[in-house]
This record gives C-alpha cells, sequence and structure tokens, in this order.
C-alpha cells in the first residue's frame, strides 16, 4: 500500500504554504496527498455570536477548501481529506505513522527572531517516527528553483540544492538516505555539512604536543568522506558536496539555508530512555531560525 504525503492543515497562511510544498512534494514521489485538520472540542464560558456549531463548521471547512484549491493547481493529483477529533499533536502522531511524511506549517516573527514554531509543531516533532517537514509561511514554488541573478523567478532553472546536516559520530542511514533520496527526486546539488569544534587543548593551546589543527581538518574531512562514499556509489548522479567546517552545525546550517529548497536533520529519538521526548539543541535552532523548509528525521 502506498503512503500518502500527510499536511496538517489549522488555516493558517504557514499551513496552507505547508500544503502547497505538499502537494508539489507528493508529485515528485509519486504518492498521494493526505490534508488532515485535528479538531479538539472546548467547553465555552460564553455564548458565540455566531452559535456554538460556527467552530467546529469553521475547521470541517479547512481541508476541503484547501484541498478544492490545491485540485485546480494540481490536477493530476491525487488529494484526500480528513476532518479528525482529538489533541492535534496526538492526531499528528497517529497521521504520520501511517504517512510517507509529514509537513507542518511554522510562522515567520522578523529577521532577529527567526521563526514561530507552535506548541503543536514542536510537541508532533519531539514524538513523531517519521519524516516531518517545517515549511515557511509565504514558501511557494519559485523558492525552490534558483533565480535569475536580477531577482526574476525562474521556475524552469534547476533545483535549489538539498542541504544535510551530518553528525558523524553517529552517522544515521535514515538521515543520509532521506537526504540523497530528496536531492536524487529534485535533480538537486546535495550539500553536506558536518561542523565540528577543536578539542580545548588546542583551541587553547593547552597540552604537551597537541598536533596542528590541520591534523584535525584533515581527520574530520577524511571521515566525512567515508561517510558518504557508499552513498555516492548507491546515488551515482547526484552533485556530492562535503564540507567540514568549524564550528556550531546550527549556525552554518542556518546559513546553507539561505540558498537552499530544504534542509534535512536529524533527531534521536532516544525509545530506551524514560525521560521525556525531546529535540536536541542543533535540531531546535535550525527548526527555529532557517529560512528553509526543514525536514527532521527521527532516528534510533
Amino acid at each position: 500500500m502506498t503512503r500518502p504525503l500527510a499536511v496538517g492543515l489549522d488555516g493558517s497562511p504557514a499551513s496552507l504554504a505547508a500544503a502547497d510544498w505538499g502537494a508539489r512534494e507528493a508529485l515528485r514521489r509519486d504518492v498521494p496527498l493526505r490534508l488532515v485538520h485535528a479538531w479538539e472540542w472546548q467547553p465555552l464560558t460564553y455564548a458565540p455570536l455566531a452559535g456554538a456549531d460556527e467552530p467546529r463548521l469553521w475547521s470541517e471547512r479547512v481541508p476541503r477548501e484547501a484541498a478544492a484549491e490545491l485540485r485546480e493547481r494540481y490536477p493530476d493529483l491525487e488529494i484526500t481529506t480528513d476532518h479528525l477529533t482529538g489533541a492535534p499533536p496526538e492526531v499528528l502522531c497517529d497521521v504520520a505513522r501511517e504517512s510517507e511524511l509529514l509537513a507542518l506549517g511554522s510562522a515567520r516573527l522578523g529577521r532577529l527572531a527567526g521563526f514561530f514554531v507552535g506548541s503543536v509543531a514542536m510537541s508532533t516533532v519531539a514524538h513523531v517516527e517519521r519524516p516531518v517537514v517545517l515549511v515557511r509561511a509565504r514558501t511557494t514554488a519559485v523558492d525552490e528553483h534558483v533565480s535569475a541573478t536580477d531577482g526574476r523567478p525562474l521556475p524552469a532553472m534547476p533545483y535549489r540544492p538539498v542541504v544535510l546536516g551530518l553528525d558523524l559520530d553517529r552517522p544515521c542511514g535514515d538521515v543520509i538516505r532521506f537526504a540523497f533520496e530528496t536531492a536524487s527526486l529534485r535533480a538537486a546539488p546535495l550539500r553536506v555539512i558536518h561542523g565540528w569544534n577543536p578539542p580545548a587543548f588546542i583551541a587553547y593551546g593547552l597540552g604537551a604536543e597537541p598536533g596542528p589543527p590541520t591534523d584535525t581538518a584533515d581527520q574530520k574531512a577524511d571521515a566525512l568522506r567515508t561517510a558518504l562514499r557508499r552513498w555516492r556509489e548507491k546515488y551515482p548522479g547526484i552533485d556530492v558536496i562535503e564540507q567540514s567546517v568549524v564550528g556550531q552545525p546550527a549556525h552554518h546550517l542556518v546559513d546553507a539555508g539561505a540558498d537552499a529548497g530544504l534542509v534535512v536533520i536529524g533527531r534521536r529519538t532516544n525509545r530506551l530512555s524514560a525521560g521525556p521526548a525531546r529535540i536536541g539543541h542543533t535540531a531546535h535552532a535550525v527548526m527555529h531560525h532557517c529560512p528553509a523548509p526543514v525536514a527532521v528525521i527521527p532516528h534510533d
């Protein structure tokens, strides 16, 4: 059975942008699109002017109206809609289990503040076991492609690169595979970034003979090449750019997001831990500040 690509809708501009992104990605992956709105009943503390049923009726229209617009825009795409009852994070986690991936919207607050990833999206990302893509409000098809130097959009131009943030201490095949497959679907370059910091004894000149920092840089670059070797062989048509850079990974990934079509990062699920689900600091920073859509891939 083919898994659909699911989109969580709440009627906001960001979620509508996520639906449009999801439609394009579903076409690239040749899968159906499923639009889902989660309705959670809340007791009223006052009598609404429009009637007690109006919020529920509005919530039922959200996926239906979005689907109507997308069918006009993408007539070859199979689209289904669902109006489900329950707490949105729980509903979306259930939906994600049955999906190829789940797309959600996130709103931009401003250049300095970054983006607002709401409590529903944060809770979903922290608990879901399938890939989740966060899409910014006002993201369009044009943003996926390279533009002319004078700023004119050229949708026929090649796709912008897919950027992968890779942790060499715990490289995960699921995360790498997702990035390579996504780049392959777009015929886009894949830019792999590994950010690292020199040991303290190198940074501060301590220790007997720590060796030159260039030795460490060469070792990191070699480790990155080794980690990607079999994936390059599996996807020989992809132009892979490897970057082993000094500094916090999140900073480099956010900067790379300015010219990327998608940024891919991993999130450890810690299934064996008894503690609460959490999002690592690198994933958290990228989710909140990266200007491109961000794919968060859970892994052990």
